[in-house]
């Protein structure tokens, strides 16, 4: 069995007297979907946070593809190989839409500029569904095209690695099978996916498996079925009474 493309162990973080995340532990193997769930609060924004650099770990381990980066810069981890959409929307509102894809072309791992740049960033905005739209200011963007480039900004970082922070949260039922379908996709062409989510129906057509959060503890792992069927997942969702 290879070696997992993700291995995070005993991943521990604080804030003052609050234990965020606590000593969580997994792994995704290359080409795999996991989700991770919890109710809110439970810790889930801040893995990822701490998996992409922007906190620091108390404690434990993260590697990639061995290596360990639970100590690396953010903008040394993109260059590595990890990218990230927001759970907050976050386009850059003074850029075009060309202009966002072209930024993280530029800080990617095989970094890229001028008009071979300009052709992939148009290729990108394509990819994600927004073909055509490289001169479009950003403030002109509905929510789920915001959601749309900001997705676009990561892949143009030519991730091995993509995480994903309720990325599918907000949508219409049209938009949700769409951006359910732009997933898979990527999957399909060999990505590695961390996503954090809460539909439902998401969760079971994406994820492989999932690891379920609750109080910063990992409280659960396995298939989706599996998970979502386990009581003490229940009664972290729905409290003792509902379990």
């Amino acid at each position: 069995m290879s070696a997992p493309l993700l291995d995070v162990s005993g991943l521990t973080r604080r804030f003052g007297g609050l234990v965020a995340v606590d000593d969580i532990s997994l792994s995704l193997a290359s080409g795999e979907i996991l989700g991770l769930l919890g109710p809110n609060g439970s810790g889930k924004s801040t893995v990822l946070n701490l998996i992409s650099g922007a906190l620091r770990p108390d404690r434990g381990s993260i590697r990639l593809e061995g290596h360990e980066i639970g100590s690396a810069a953010p903008h040394r981890i993109a260059r590595l190989g990890v990218a990230r959409t927001f759970q907050l929307v976050r386009v850059l509102p003074s850029l075009t839409c060309g202009e966002n894809v072209l930024a993280g072309l530029a800080f990617g791992r095989d970094a890229m500029w001028g008009h071979a740049a300009e052709q992939r960033a148009d290729a990108l905005l394509a990819r994600v569904g927004l073909p055509g739209r490289a001169a479009t200011a950003t403030g002109e963007l509905t929510y789920i095209d915001q959601k749309r480039l900001e997705l676009a900004r990561a892949l143009a970082l030519d991730p091995q690695l993509l995480l994903l922070d309720e990325w599918l949260a907000g949508l219409n039922p049209t938009e949700l099978q769409e951006g359910i379908a732009l997933v898979r996709s990527l999957r399909g062409e060999g990505m590695t996916i961390l996503l954090v989510e809460h539909v439902m129906d998401a969760i079971r057509s994406l994820c492989d498996r999932c690891v379920v959060m609750n109080a910063g503890r990992k409280i659960a792992e396995g298939s989706p079925d599996a998970v979502l069927a386990d009581a003490e997942v229940i009664r972290a969702y729905l409290g003792d009474d509902d379990a």
